[in-house]
This record gives C-alpha cells, sequence and structure tokens, in this order.
C-alpha cells in the first residue's frame, strides 16, 4: 500500500496534505486542554475585571467625576466575552460526546473543528483583553463643564425612588423621544425635590447631555445666559430680552441641552427667550414642574403626575421627622403618631410640618390633643397655616375667577375622603348662580382638577385631599369668614345639632353624614343661610324655627331614612328656594299638620307656589302617589331624580313616569313592579320614541319580587344600571317580552349604546343579562358579585370595540363564566379584576 500511496503522489504534496490535516486535527486532539486553558484565562481576566470595577467606584465618589469611555468600553467587552464563554458552555458536554479514540477524532469531525477553532480564538481575544486592561492608568475624569451643578437636596427624601427612576427614563430614552416633560401635582407634595433630585442625577450618572440647566421662572432668560457663560459680562446684562435670545439661542443649538424649569405658574414662549425648541427632535428635554396639569397641556409635555405618598412612605418619612427616643418613649404613642400621620394625607410638606412640631412630645396626652386638633381645626396646628396652607393658597389664589374659588370652598362641605357626586355638585353650583349651567358646571371642574385642587373618583365622582380640604376650611371659616362663614360638621359623628352660638351669621351649613336626630338648637336669626344639607342624617323632623330661613336656597333632604314629618307652610316659606331634594325612605307619619302625609300631597301643593324652585329630588311609595304628582306640569317639569320605595301591593307602574321629560335618575327599592304589558302597539312605539328621554341611571335595591326588567329598553341614554338584592329576578331582560316588543319597533336597535356602567350583585336566580351579544361602545366596567348561575354576559369579540373593560368578580364565577367564543375571552381578559366575594 506504501508503494501505491508512493507511486501516485508525489511525496511534497504527500508532506503538504499531512501538515494541513494536522493543522486542523489539533482542534480537535487538543480540544479539552483548550478548554482548560480558556478558563483559567477567562479567570484571569474577571478578576481583572473587578479590581478595575473597584477603583473605578471608589474614584467616583469624588465629585463632578466619571468613568473614562476607554473603561466603560473595556468593561462592556469583559461582559461580551463572558457571554460568548457562556454560550460555548452550553454546548460543551454535547462537543465532549462527540470525541472518540481518546479525543484523537470525532463522530462529527466539522462540528468539532468549528467548535475548536472558536475556544482557541475566544482565548486569544481573552488574553489580550486583559493586556488591554493592564494598560489603562486613568479610570475616571472630570465631568464635563456642561455637566450639572449639584444642588442641595432635603435629607429626609422618602418614597420618590420610582418616580425618579421613571422621570430619568423618560430624558434619557432616545428611542421615546419626549421633548417637553412635566411634573404637575399640588403644592407640597415634592414637586421641586423630585426636580433637583433629577438635577443631581446628571453629576452621578453616565449621559449625554453638553449643559444641565436650573432656572428660576422670575430670572429665566438670565439663569440660562449665566449659565452658558454669558451674563457675567456687564455689556450682555444690558442687552435687550430679544438681543439676550439670540446670543443664547446661538450657543444652545450647537448642544444638546436638558432645561429644568421648577414652580411654573403659566404658559411660558420659550422661543421668545432665546430656547432653540427645534432641538428637541435632536434630543434636548426641557422638564418642568407645575401645580397645574393646565400648564403641561399648554406647554405640550409628557405629564407625570406627582402624587401624595402612600401611607406606608407617609409613616417612613413622619419617623424620620420625630426623635425616636420620643417614639420609643411611652408603648401607645407609635399607634397614636401613625394616627397622626395619616391626617396629613400622605403630603410631605404637612409631615414635615407636624412631624417637626411633635419631635420631642412624649406624653400621650399631647398625641391625642394633637389628633383631634388635626382632624377638628388643623389649621390650629403650630406651623400649619404658615407653612402649609400658605403655600397651598398659592393655588388657590391663583384661581381666574371669585366664581372659581367659591365653587373649590363648596366642596368642603362634604365630608373628608368623601366621593362627591360632580352631577349634585354642580347642581349646587348652580343653585348658589356659581355657574349656569350644567355645562358651565364641566369647564369648572375640570378647571379645579387641572389646578391639581380636586382629585378625579371615576367619571362621575371627585374628591378632596385631606389638606386642600382643610386650607379650604381655613379660608371659608377665618380668612373669609365675612365673606363665606361656613358652618361645617360632616360626617363627624354627631348626634345633636351645633350649639346656638355657632350658627350665628352662618351662610353655609353642611351637618351631613351624621347621626342627627335632635336639631332643637337651631336659633331662629339665621336669615342669612343660603344652603342647608342634612342629607344622610337620623333627623325625624324638621322643627318650625327653621322658618326663619327667609335667604334659604338650597335643601337637601337626601336619604334621610328616619324622617316622617315637615311641618305645614315650612317649606312654603322658603320663597328663595330653588333646589329640593327629598329623596327619603322615611316612613311618613299620617299626623295633623304633616305635609307628608297622603302621598305628600300638601307638600306638593305648597311647592306650586315657590316661583324660584327649578331643581326637585321626589320620593313615591304608590302608583297612586304618581298620578296625583302627575297632576301638577310644574313639578314634573323640575324633577330630576326619584326613589320609588316600599311599594309592593298594589305593584307600581314604572311607566307612569315615563313622560317626566328630565328625569335623570331613578331609584327602586323594596318594591315590585306592575308586570309590563305589550300588547298595546301605538303605546310602545310611544314609550319608544318619547319614553325616559332623560334618564341615565337607573338603581334596583331590594325588590325580591322582581322578574325582569325588560322596561330598560326604553331607556335608550342609559348610562349607568346597578342592581342589588334582587333575588328572585331570573332574567334582566326577558327574552318573550323582549320579542313582543321586537315585532313592534324592529329587532335592529342597540339598545344599550349608552351603558358606560353595570353593577350586579346578590341576584342568587339571574341566568341572563340579555339573549344575545350587543354591541357597548361606551362600556367601561362591569362587576358582577354573588351571582352564583350568570354563566354568559352578553359579549362577543366585537362589543367593546378595543376599548379596555374593567370585569369585577370572584375567581370562581370567573372560570365558569363562558363565552361566545376564544376571541371574546381574550378580548376581555385583560381588564379583569377577581377577588373574594362580599358576604
Amino acid at each position: 500500500m506504501g508503494n501505491l500511496i508512493s507511486t501516485f503522489l508525489p511525496a511534497d504534496l504527500f508532506d503538504r496534505t499531512s501538515n494541513c490535516v494536522g493543522e486542523q486535527a489539533k482542534y480537535v486532539w487538543g480540544l479539552e486542554k483548550n478548554l482548560r486553558v480558556l478558563e483559567t484565562e477567562l479567570h484571569k481576566l474577571t478578576r481583572a475585571r473587578d479590581d478595575l470595577k473597584t477603583k473605578v467606584e471608589v474614584e467616583e465618589q469624588r465629585p463632578r467625576t466619571r468613568r473614562t469611555n476607554q473603561v466603560a468600553g473595556w468593561l462592556e467587552d469583559v461582559q461580551k466575552l463572558e457571554t460568548e464563554f457562556t454560550e460555548l458552555e452550553r454546548v460543551r458536554a454535547q462537543e465532549m460526546d462527540r470525541l472518540c479514540l481518546g479525543g484523537l477524532c470525532s463522530k462529527n469531525f466539522v462540528s468539532s473543528y468549528n467548535y475548536g477553532t472558536q475556544v482557541v480564538e475566544l482565548t486569544d481575544r481573552v488574553i489580550n483583553l486583559k493586556k488591554d486592561g493592564e494598560t489603562i492608568e486613568v479610570v475616571v475624569e472630570k465631568a464635563p463643564d456642561g455637566a450639572a451643578i449639584e444642588l442641595p437636596v432635603d435629607h429626609t427624601v422618602v418614597g420618590q425612588e420610582r418616580l425618579l427612576d421613571q422621570v430619568w427614563r423618560c430624558i434619557t430614552d432616545e428611542e421615546k423621544n419626549r421633548g417637553i416633560i412635566g411634573l404637575y401635582g399640588i403644592g407640597g407634595v415634592g414637586k421641586t425635590t423630585l426636580l433637583k433630585q433629577v438635577n443631581n442625577n446628571f453629576c452621578h450618572q453616565r449621559h449625554i447631555f453638553d449643559v444641565v440647566i436650573w432656572a428660576a421662572v422670575s430670572t429665566l432668560q438670565d439663569d440660562i445666559g449665566k449659565r452658558i457663560g454669558f451674563s457675567e459680562a456687564k455689556y450682555w446684562k444690558e442687552k435687550s430680552l430679544q438681543a439676550k435670545a439670540v446670543d443664547i439661542a446661538g450657543i444652545l443649538c450647537r448642544k444638546k441641552f436638558v432645561l429644568l424649569l421648577d414652580d411654573i405658574g403659566e404658559r411660558i414662549d420659550l422661543t421668545q427667550l432665546g430656547v432653540p425648541l427645534q432641538k428637541l427632535k435632536d434630543g434636548s428635554k426641557v422638564v418642568l414642574t407645575t401645580r397645574s396639569a393646565g400648564v403641561c397641556d399648554q406647554m405640550d409635555a409628557e405629564k407625570v403626575e406627582v402624587y401624595s405618598l402612600a401611607h406606608d412612605k407617609a409613616w417612613e418619612l413622619f419617623q424620620e421627622m420625630v426623635e425616636r427616643s420620643t417614639l420609643d418613649s411611652h408603648t401607645s404613642i407609635p399607634e397614636l403618631a401613625e394616627a397622626l400621620a395619616r391626617e396629613c394625607g400622605g403630603l410631605p410638606l404637612a409631615l414635615k410640618t407636624v412631624g417637626r412640631a411633635m419631635k420631642s412630645q412624649r406624653r400621650v396626652g399631647d398625641w391625642k390633643r394633637a389628633i383631634n386638633k388635626m382632624r377638628t381645626s388643623a389649621s390650629k396646628f403650630s406651623g400649619m397655616k404658615e407653612e402649609v396652607f400658605s403655600r397651598l393658597k398659592f393655588s388657590y389664589d391663583s384661581l381666574s375667577t371669585d366664581e372659581l374659588r367659591s365653587c373649590l370652598l363648596y366642596c368642603c362641605l362634604y365630608p373628608e375622603d368623601y366621593k362627591i357626586p360632580k352631577r349634585e355638585l354642580i347642581d349646587y353650583w348652580i343653585s348658589e348662580e356659581f355657574v349656569c349651567d350644567f355645562d358651565g358646571g364641566c369647564d369648572f371642574i375640570d378647571d379645579l382638577l387641572h389646578a391639581c385642587l380636586l382629585e378625579e373618583e371615576g367619571d362621575d365622582h371627585v374628591k378632596m385631599h385631606d389638606m386642600i380640604r382643610e386650607m379650604s376650611l381655613w379660608i371659608a371659616c377665618t380668612v373669609d369668614k365675612e365673606e363665606q362663614n361656613f358652618l361645617v360638621r360632616a360626617g363627624v359623628e354627631l348626634t345633636e345639632a351645633p350649639k346656638f352660638e355657632e350658627w350665628q351669621g352662618a351662610k353655609r351649613v353642611s351637618l351631613m353624614g351624621n347621626g342627627i336626630r335632635s336639631s332643637s338648637e337651631i336659633p331662629t336669626c339665621l336669615v342669612s343661610l343660603h344652603h342647608l344639607d342634612l342629607s344622610s342624617t337620623n333627623i325625624t323632623g324638621l322643627p318650625q324655627e327653621l322658618k326663619a330661613l327667609e335667604k334659604l336656597r338650597y335643601l337637601n333632604l337626601d336619604y334621610t331614612r328616619f324622617l316622617s314629618i315637615i311641618p305645614h307652610q315650612l317649606i312654603s316659606g322658603f320663597s328663595k328656594l330653588e333646589v329640593l331634594r327629598l329623596l327619603s325612605r322615611g316612613r311618613w307619619s299620617v299626623i295633623e299638620g304633616n305635609v307628608l302625609c297622603d302621598d305628600a300631597e300638601p307638600l306638593m301643593k305648597e311647592l306650586l307656589g315657590l316661583k324660584h324652585l327649578n331643581v326637585l329630588s321626589w320620593t313615591f311609595r304608590s302608583s297612586l302617589a304618581v298620578q296625583k304628582f302627575l297632576k301638577y306640569p310644574k313639578l314634573v317639569s323640575i324633577t330630576q331624580s326619584v326613589m320609588v320605595c316600599q311599594c309592593e301591593s298594589p305593584p307600581f307602574n314604572v311607566l307612569h313616569l315615563a313622560y317626566m321629560e328630565n328625569l335623570q335618575e331613578l331609584r327602586i327599592s323594596d318594591s315590585n313592579l306592575e308586570e309590563m304589558k305589550t300588547d298595546s302597539t301605538e303605546e310602545v312605539k310611544k314609550l319608544f320614541q318619547s319614553g325616559f328621554r332623560s334618564l341615565d341611571r337607573v338603581v334596583i335595591w331590594s325588590c325580591q319580587k322582581m322578574k325582569d326588567l325588560t322596561w330598560l329598553v326604553f331607556v335608550q341614554i342609559l348610562k349607568q344600571l346597578r342592581i342589588v338584592f334582587c333575588t328572585e329576578m331570573e332574567e334582566i331582560i326577558s327574552v318573550d317580552k323582549l320579542r313582543d316588543i321586537s315585532k313592534i319597533i324592529g329587532s335592529e336597535h342597540n339598545f344599550f349604546a349608552q351603558l358606560e356602567s353595570l353593577t350586579i350583585k346578590w341576584g342568587r336566580n339571574l341566568k341572563s343579562v340579555y339573549p344575545n351579544p350587543l354591541p357597548f361602545p361606551k362600556l367601561k366596567k362591569i362587576e358582577v358579585r354573588e351571582c352564583p348561575q350568570l354563566k354568559k354576559l352578553p359579549l362577543n369579540s366585537s362589543s367593546a370595540k378595543e376599548r379596555r373593560v374593567v370585569i369585577e368578580g370572584s375567581k370562581k364565577w370567573w372560570e365558569e363564566l363562558q363565552w361566545e367564543d376564544q376571541a371574546t375571552q381574550n378580548a376581555f381578559s385583560s381588564g379583569v379584576v377577581l377577588g373574594d366575594d362580599f358576604h
């Protein structure tokens, strides 16, 4: 065989072939050794990396220093090599299994050769990168002249870590270029502190900006000029604003800049000051703070709300302000201190003010008195007026009109943390002539929301922050007492009305949310009172002495569950009355001189004489009462809300209310409805065309005998439907009745096109909401609790048209829910909120 080879192959060609195969084969038969060498060299490299990082981190502690680009690049290269090694390690066992004949050969020579080549090449790169690291002498450098100047920040900064990270990402995210970022929130919430932390981040974090400028609003142009080297020269200070703007633009247009503006009260034309806004497209930024979300909109800024602190963070901040020895001085003090911290509503400024005042208070009685003072008259707390309310009042003073300021003060008539219905609030404002109509009231609510003086609670309610409410009470009861003079004892668990002297000169009184049964102390001299809200109290009757309220415009007796007596000619004596609310479940007494007897028809007659009355809420206890009421067109025309209660026998005919043209809200409780008849074609057509024209909210509560609510198909602008404790109801819309109605009016109608919210609770026999899937273009929320037989909702994949609908219910109910198809389930799964049912 050797002779054959030597005969056909020249000797030099044989040698070259052998050498070539040998060169390739060494990557295979030396694989195990080469891997050990790679591991050793990589270990040396990572130790060198760790040593360098330690050195860099120590050096970076010095002010205005940052790691050099050489160091940063070298560390990144080490990371890349570690990643490549990890990938080789992942297939190591597989490649080693391919070796045979003691590692001299491979079952798959090509694969083993390629793998061995990668091992050797990576080893060379590891060795060379380690040598490169040994040449690095300078590890940090001074930050460039364009970096930020560090600003002092209060040492007690708590709870802003996540928000700071969010803002920093907004600034440094080059893919989502946000030119102007607006941080907004109420006074004292920590906006300036947050902006200072953003500024200081530029001193310690790597960034791509040439210059960071902190500028005050009052000296904005001069601050910018000084930061970029102009205003030290006398000649520049004497230039016109326009000439300065040209100079500033000439410098900033060549730089990538960040402009930080604190406490902006109105829109600023930055271009007129020389800020080249076209640079925002190239990555420059403007970050501003303001108390008004509206200013953010006017500045075309991406809005980031700065919220009050959550309780755990608020408590943490409060503890930093109070001496540890104080908290440890008595076992009761920590609990009392935490309760006092809660009264600050998470507002950092209030927490610090109150915390400083209590810093060394070691007597339990002092803490109890402090809590009581914060709950009853926070303005009397040490430092509260000077340090907190004065800051918050700036936002109040900045409101555009006296009427808007009065509207804000009105909100403090409600109890603390109360969810205020927007519609009810606007009714109050209209009665006080602060606004002319509902649309004007909506505009005012938007203005107060934008000013961060109100907070939105869903679509239909607002609320006041605790400290904004306390500031408003301070203004209404002290600062502006001569003009406003409120008496507010809302939600403080009173059982008797306030004493005589407290009522003197009061123009607005709110006693809502109390357990008041006695009103014998009400004086007879309250001739200036315009507004009296006794809603949700336990009063049993109105005293005759109230006739002295000759200027009363608004009287709210809603939800007075024990109210049974209103004296003859009391209400008719309120000649200026504009609004009367009487949604009352109390059992009206049949006694002489009580206008609530005989279905309250005596009161109906008295109301006819009130020429200013334009808003009415009313309660019916029988169909006969409705028939009596309908005899008085004036009353029908001004009725906006109706309650039907305790009307079981004979059943109530809800269709009697169909043509009350301004009826917006209907509540039915503890009643039974007369069976709806659909045999009259003309009546069905009339109902569909003209019935319930303004009704958009329906609440059905504890109506045990109701089987369905098919009459709702005639409520064509229904927005909110709430059904609770209707245990015998099987269908909300009856299949059979709907078929009969559809034969008359056609089947192409979408009966619930305006529905926004559907709530169903404790319906043990309910099986169906509607027989078929429907489009719900406005739907926002469905809540279902304790309805074990409701297995399907009237939804398909196109019902919500890409709107995110929140569906709340128990986990068990959700898992048993049946869907039209998988696409439907997918469409609604993103908004599900699961929790235990209530019992």
